[in-house]
């Protein structure tokens, strides 16, 4: 009696298997959908220009017919359309680009091999170099660097030991005979640069 007990509790009890199903089951599927072979290739339409922000609505009439009356204009007064606008909208001025010390290579056209005769441009920042002091006056040479560099007492100090130094650049040129005179009334020889 027992046996029999003890057969129908373990054949009562369902299997790992049972629970959980097969443990490798591959079924198979396309990973990709079979194209039919009588089908046409799907033309789309692509705009003429690419135009990031999509379609715009159409320009007004009023846009349409200052359009037509600018073109229409002599060249003369379309020149001076850029300008007017510019000063009446207040649009900044464009900051020209200086190329000093860029190398533009071959961009010369027919005289780019040769020495170019151009004006001298006049400099316009300049540096400001402390070439020696005299030791008596180090304090007060010191103290006047500290007034127009904005710097702290020990950064100062070393900059001054380190004579010959520049001291500020890229600044105008009477700001750089302001800075000259202070140096030299405090004992100290600086040059511009």
């Amino acid at each position: 009696m027992k046996l029999v007990r003890l057969v129908k509790a373990v054949c009562a009890r369902p299997s790992i298997r049972e629970i959980m199903g097969p443990l490798q089951v591959r079924t198979f599927q396309h990973d990709f959908v079979p194209r039919d072979p009588n089908a046409k290739p799907k033309r789309f339409k692509y705009p003429q220009v690419y135009d990031p922000y999509g379609p715009r609505p159409p320009p007004s009439d009023k846009v349409v017919e200052l359009a037509e009356r600018i073109a229409a204009l002599p060249p003369e007064e379309c020149r001076q359309i850029g300008p007017t606008l510019t000063e009446r909208l207040r649009h900044p001025k464009m900051q020209v680009i200086a190329d000093e010390g860029m190398d533009l290579g071959a961009q010369g056209g027919a005289g780019a091999g040769a020495p170019k005769a151009e004006e001298k441009k006049e400099k316009t920042a300049f540096d400001v170099k402390l070439e020696k002091f005299d030791a008596a006056a180090k304090i007060k040479v010191i103290k006047e660097v500290r007034a127009f560099t904005n710097l702290g007492l020990k950064e100062a100090k070393e900059l001054v030991e380190k004579a010959p130094v520049i001291l500020k650049q890229g600044i105008t040129k009477d700001e750089a005979n302001d800075i000259m005179e202070k140096i030299k009334a405090a004992g100290g020889v600086a040059v511009m640069e």
